[in-house]
């Protein structure tokens, strides 16, 4: 062997020895026999022994009650094992060293100066994971919908008959159109989809179409990679797709998507495979599409502003959210329930709606829907007195007092309509029962045959005998 080959081994083996006297805890490696062939420096500082003095003793000569030549005879690793080495309770591991499948050495080490450290690090290591599952949790709540089924109030047909096919539609994975005007609550409705599904544990992303502005729609919903255009930095980002993994995605006024976007959009629900901007790879992502719009997308595609195979790959499940005026019966319910929430958020007690008030707003016809019934609670509850806990009639908006009036008359004009319809059924049946005798019919219901004659004029009863 050449002087150069000698120079190169002496200099690994230098190595390899620094780093096994540079661990912290002891190491020893004995031969096939138990007899010590390498002590750390740090071993013999801790056992208060010359380490080189202790090269070529058998192992429990060197470390009392050592178990390096059992390990050497049954070929099997012990590892985490208690052992205890000048009274004090350490953590040990033996591990077996082979050279093609030959067992040549044995490697002793002391993981624990003192058994107690486990105990601390096992604490430690608990805690972090209560803190990982804590942050998990709040991660999930972060990432998945805030509503349910149980907040969608109401009890009109029209709701009832929404509600069950919105859990339908939860036990599929075809898109779900949401239609309604604005504050009809749609969102609210694409929530309780995503929160009935099997996906509600994963991501509820959301995105508004109108909100983004055009130039930067298409980064935010398909994602980019560095240096997809000026400003992109140097740094990826995932689209709204990709963080939709698994779970939903929910896009808001999906009428506004430029023309330009829409065939990426069809492309991306057909192939469930993004691109990003400016990047060279196919991205798989399984997401369950929501959209939603206050426009007639029929009439879009007639115009030309909307593509109609993208109109009818959206339009699987068409779900139509019905505005407030048409289901009159649930406003009082509704606005109960946004008193509630309103409270929680105000801190505030106003704890009642007065009939008169609940009678006002079912005669109004609540252009902006539930948001601005919410809107106009939140501004009856910031001028209230604090001392009252009841909403009257003087704590409603200008625009609202003036239908107080409108309230009665309502009232009235419905009473006068309950006792004509009676008035009316009562003379058809009693000419009936006098087979069409006036006079007989008359006496029946004890007015003259002239008083019978001009309420019949009235409702528009034949006058011939």
């Amino acid at each position: 062997m050449s002087n150069d080959k000698i120079n190169h081994l002496k200099e690994k083996i230098r190595l390899y020895e620094a780093v096994l006297n540079s661990i912290l805890t002891g190491v020893i490696i004995t031969d096939s026999e138990g007899y010590v062939i390498f002590f750390s420096e740090t071993y013999g500082k801790f056992l208060d022994v010359d380490p080189k003095a202790q090269i070529g003793k058998y192992c429990t000569e060197a470390v009392k009650n050592s178990r390096m030549a059992i390990v050497a005879k049954t070929g099997i690793a012990e590892t985490f094992q208690p052992h205890q080495i000048m009274n004090q309770d350490m953590v040990v591991q033996r591990i077996p060293i082979r050279i093609d499948g030959k067992l040549v050495a044995v490697f002793g080490q002391v993981m624990f100066e003192n058994i107690k450290d486990v105990q601390v690090l096992a604490s430690k290591l608990n805690l972090l994971e209560s803190k990982v599952k804590f942050y998990e949790k709040e991660l999930e709540d972060l990432r998945s919908s805030k509503y349910g089924l149980k907040n969608i109030v109401g009890q009109s047909h029209s709701i009832i008959e929404l509600k069950k096919q919105v859990l339908k539609a939860a036990r599929v994975n075809i898109p779900v159109l949401l239609t309604g005007e604005t504050g009809t609550g749609k969102e609210l409705f694409a929530h309780a989809i995503h929160s009935a599904s099997k996906r509600r544990k994963s991501p509820f992303v959301r995105l508004n179409c109108a909100a983004i502005p055009k130039n930067l729609l298409e980064s935010e919903l398909f994602g980019y990679d560095p240096g997809a255009f000026t400003g992109a930095g140097v740094k990826s980002k995932p689209g709204k797709f990709e963080l939709a993994h698994q779970g939903s995605i929910f896009l808001d006024e999906i009428g506004e998507l430029p023309l330009e976007l829409q065939p990426k959009l069809l492309r991306v629900i057909e192939e469930r495979e993004v691109e990003r901007l400016g990047g060279t790879r196919v991205i798989k992502t399984d997401f369950r599409l929501i959209a939603a719009t206050h426009q007639n997308l029929e009439e879009c595609v007639k115009k030309g502003s909307f593509r109609e195979d993208l109109y009818y790959r959206l339009n699987v499940i068409p779900l139509r959210i019905p505005p407030l005026r048409e289901r009159k019966e649930d406003i009082s319910t509704t606005a109960r329930h946004l008193l509630t929430k309103l409270n929680r958020e105000f801190g505030s007690s106003v704890s009642k709606i007065s009939p008169e008030v609940i009678q006002i707003f079912e005669n109004y016809d609540w252009p902006g829907n539930v948001r601005e019934l919410a809107n106009t609670l939140e501004r009856i509850l910031y001028s209230i007195d604090g001392l009252e806990n009841v909403i009257r009639v003087e704590h409603l908006p200008i625009v609202f007092r003036g239908l107080k009036e409108k309230s009665k008359n309502t009232r009235g004009t419905l009473l006068r309509t309950i006792v004509e319809n009676s008035e009316k059924d009562a003379l058809i049946k009693t000419l009936r029962l006098s087979n069409n005798n006036k006079n007989k019919a008359a006496r029946i219901l004890g007015i003259h045959r002239t008083a019978l004659y001009k309420k019949m004029k009235k409702y528009n009863l034949s006058l011939t005998s």
